[in-house]
């Protein structure tokens, strides 16, 4: 019989920490753009835009990997509820970090702004009507996904740490490949 495998393929591993990191990248745009005004502002918006459109196509290609690629099972021995937990936070991240970029980009499309992969192209408006409110809309609802995806972080992350420090498992080996196995 063939040894089950331990971590995540390559792939898995660089579109998880990549999307990570993009996703902390878009937490810096936000908070710079927050704190300046006029020309450096609106280019941490457009560049805010181009790395959420970044998120949401490597989403997409993340999804079709799994698709082709099922994750590990889930520890037999750990409670239902907590197997539950982590599926379910596992499918709404999925979800926000689609949803997210979409919102994004329908808020851009319903105020009449470009949305441009940095500077090389502009994706082509959302089919919304032109309405500043409806924007507005679209940008608090955004906002709204953005504290449930904090929430979702802070649940994946405790649950890692859990898995490495409580339980001494090798959960947390299988995606983080600074790790040593456990035996």
């Amino acid at each position: 019989m063939a040894e089950p495998r331990h971590r995540y393929s390559t792939v898995s591993l660089v579109l998880h920490w990549g999307i990570a990191l993009l996703v902390a990248v878009q937490v810096g745009l936000i908070t710079v753009h927050e704190a300046t005004e006029g020309p450096m502002s609106r280019a941490m918006i457009d560049w805010h835009k181009s790395v959420g459109m970044t998120i949401l196509v490597l989403t997409l290609g993340r999804i079709v990997w799994r698709l082709m690629n099922p994750a590990h099972p889930l520890p037999v021995e750990a409670p239902r509820w907590q197997n539950l937990l982590a599926r379910t936070t596992h499918i709404l991240f999925y979800v926000l970090l689609i949803a997210l970029p979409l919102g994004g980009w329908a808020a851009s499309s319903a105020g009449g702004r470009a949305v441009e992969w940095f500077g090389l192209f502009s994706w082509p408006a959302l089919p919304v009507p032109l309405d500043k409110s409806l924007a507005r809309t679209f940008i608090d609802l955004h906002g709204a996904g953005v504290k449930v995806l904090y929430v979702l972080l802070a649940l994946h992350v405790a649950g890692a740490l859990k898995h490495h420090f409580i339980d001494r498992d090798n959960i947390l080996y299988r995606m983080l490949p600074i790790l040593r196995r456990r035996p």
